[in-house]
């Protein structure tokens, strides 16, 4: 059964669910609470709907789909939390998580209970373990860092540019892969700078840029901390 629900769950992809009377159950995780939960929205509303159009037309090999939806705003003790709590709910399939660091040590849980998933964390680690379990479907950072520094050395030549990264998993390996991408290519950091994410005062690091004459910004990290240090600088 889970080889024919894996196989169809890769046709779709976005998931998720609605009739209380379903015989399938998938899941997805992410931050449906917390200071990224506009994009835990945005998964759950789209599994939604997914799953509201694939049980329309008749389910999954003549099954309907069941949604369950797992909170972890994107902290790693509660992403395994998550992960466990899905087991027991006997999931087939789960849509997550959502930040790296959330999906690195929850699929360690789904592999062991061999419930496939698959995932948009990019950070190489959710891979490179070997798991069989899961399936990335986006580019990895080493990946995007690459594309990402080579542009900046060759557009911005002469420019003062900052790398900075929120420490998180996703963040800051990004930051690294792109700082590494532009060293390759000859254009060395004007400054490299981490941040502490969901703090709301980032004016040190807006000085430190000023200061430096920083005129071109990499950022690793998530779009709530990234806005506002916009705003800040502005």
């Amino acid at each position: 059964m889970k080889k024919h629900i894996l196989a169809a769950s890769l046709g779709l992809l976005s998931l998720a669910a609605t009739s209380v009377y379903a015989d399938i159950v998938v899941a997805i995780a992410g931050p449906m609470t917390g200071q990224y939960a506009s994009a835990g929205d945005q998964i759950r509303k789209g599994a939604e709907m997914a799953i509201a159009d694939i049980n329309a037309k008749g389910g999954v090999l003549g099954q309907k789909l069941k949604l369950e939806v797992g909170d972890d705003a994107c902290d790693p003790k509660q992403a395994v939390s998550v992960a466990n709590t899905m087991v027991n709910k006997k999931i087939s399939f789960m849509h997550g998580h959502w930040c790296s660091s959330s999906t690195i040590p929850a699929s360690d849980v789904y592999n062991e209970a061999q419930i496939p998933m698959a995932t948009v964390s990019t950070n190489p680690q959710v891979t490179e373990r070997g798991l069989k379990n899961i399936f990335r479907i986006m580019g990895r950072d080493d990946q995007q860092g690459l594309v990402a520094g080579t542009f900046l050395a060759e557009h911005f030549k002469g420019k003062k540019i900052a790398v900075v990264d929120d420490k998180s998993a996703y963040g800051k390996g990004l930051a690294d892969e792109i700082a590494k991408a532009m060293e390759a290519k000859g254009a060395k950091p004007a400054l490299r700078e981490s941040i502490t994410a969901g703090e709301k005062d980032y004016s040190g690091l807006v000085s430190k840029l000023k200061s430096a004459g920083v005129e071109v910004m990499a950022f690793g990290g998530y779009h709530t901390e990234v806005a506002l240090i916009l705003r800040q600088a502005q």
